[in-house]
């Protein structure tokens, strides 16, 4: 088994913002996670549904009492022996998917709100508002209603709102999930330049990975309540632990043994033999003896009509399972021993004929296969 730094990945080394060290638990759902983020930095918290993401951000905001564990802001604690502070003395910016926006409130009255909760009067938060409006190119619709903006502006004066009273940590959850595509990339193009400027913690909730790689330092996955893995989203392809995380950024992710090679073994030197479980085996170069994962990037797997020749190692048959076009690319679902995902060129489906229901050969050279400890 791997050890827990392994397994989690390394917190910031500088003096966090936020420490979080969080026991939570609702019927047979328990949450416990412990986390740090530093000044300007923005993590995104992966999961999928029910993992507990949203339960953590709204822990940490006071909004789901019965939390145990130590949580502190700038070294003031917020939650530990005997301190519980209420949601309004936390000093944290929180924005949901939905952007409950008051609806009687202008846009400027609504952005102005948080900073007259900060004991702002009311001439300096409107002023205020007018200026973070702008920051989002709003500032023609100050004077508008909820229900006059559209869903982008609405998630951009939610956004503002949020950021106005410069919180030293900002949660926010799905903040684009409800967008449509052109609204989408435009509100992400705002938050990232946003971000940016800002001097406290952010923690992003998101199940889409393109926002994690748009607006994240690094990344904290979550399962079962649980950190399962945590760095940066590319070192999370390179060496993904679940085959949630695999599925997320499009890697075929197998668990295996390696066992020590018997003598006069077929296995080169230099290399070692991976036996996978559910079938199959890879020749990787020379890895640890004892339980692994193999990782298998899409873009290193070739497709074949016949066997390859040469001396690639790794070759078997399989047949097309289905064929999914991605951005000028094409991603070819194999099934096969093992099955596996691989991705070419739209050119080379042509050239190659390939169609679901058609039996090919898949090879991986042994150079592009990442082993490491389970």
């Amino acid at each position: 088994m791997s050890t827990e730094a392994e397994a989690t990945g390394a917190v910031p080394t500088d003096e966090p913002v936020v420490r979080a060290e969080l026991r939570w638990q609702r019927g047979a759902f328990e949450l416990h996670v412990d986390l740090a983020v530093g000044a300007g930095e923005v993590v995104a918290v992966l999961g999928p549904n029910g993992a507990g993401k949203t339960s953590l951000l709204r822990a940490i905001a006071g909004l789901e009492r019965g939390a145990h564990g130590h949580i502190a802001l700038d070294g003031t604690t917020l939650l530990g022996p005997g301190v519980d502070l209420p949601p309004d003395r936390r000093g944290i910016g929180l924005m949901f998917q939905e952007h409950l926006l008051f609806p009687h409130l202008t846009a400027r009255d609504n952005v102005a709100f948080g900073l007259r909760c900060r004991g702002r009067s009311r001439a300096a938060s409107r002023s205020d508002a007018d200026a973070w409006l702008e920051r989002f190119d709003l500032g023609a619709v100050g004077d508008r209603r909820p229900d006059e903006l559209s869903g982008g502006q609405a998630q951009r004066v939610a956004l503002a709102r949020a950021l106005a009273p410069e919180p030293r940590l900002l949660l926010l959850d799905e903040p684009l999930a409800a967008l449509d595509a052109t609204s989408r990339h435009e509100v992400r193009r705002d938050l990232r330049r946003r971000l940016s400027e800002h001097a406290g913690a952010t923690l992003l909730v998101t199940h889409d990975p393109i926002d994690a790689f748009a607006l994240a330092d690094r990344a904290v996955v979550i399962e079962h309540g649980r950190v399962v893995q945590q760095g940066t989203l590319d070192e999370l392809a390179r060496r993904p632990r679940s085959a949630y995380v695999a599925d997320l950024l499009g890697v075929n992710l197998y668990r295996g043994v390696v066992a020590r090679p018997p003598a006069g073994s077929a296995v080169e030197a230099g290399r070692s033999a991976v036996d996978l479980v559910g079938g199959g085996r890879f020749i990787v170069a020379a890895a640890p003896v004892g339980d692994v994962f193999v990782a298998v990037r899409p873009n290193a797997v070739a497709v074949h009509l016949g066997p390859p020749g040469g001396s690639t190692r790794n070759a078997w048959p399989g047949t097309v399972d289905a064929l999914e076009p991605i951005a000028g690319r094409v991603r070819i679902h194999v099934t096969g021993s093992p099955s596996v995902v691989a991705e070419v060129t739209e050119e080379a489906v042509a050239e190659l004929g390939l169609r679901a229901g058609g039996d090919v050969w898949v090879s991986v050279k042994a150079t592009e296969v990442d082993t490491y400890p389970a």
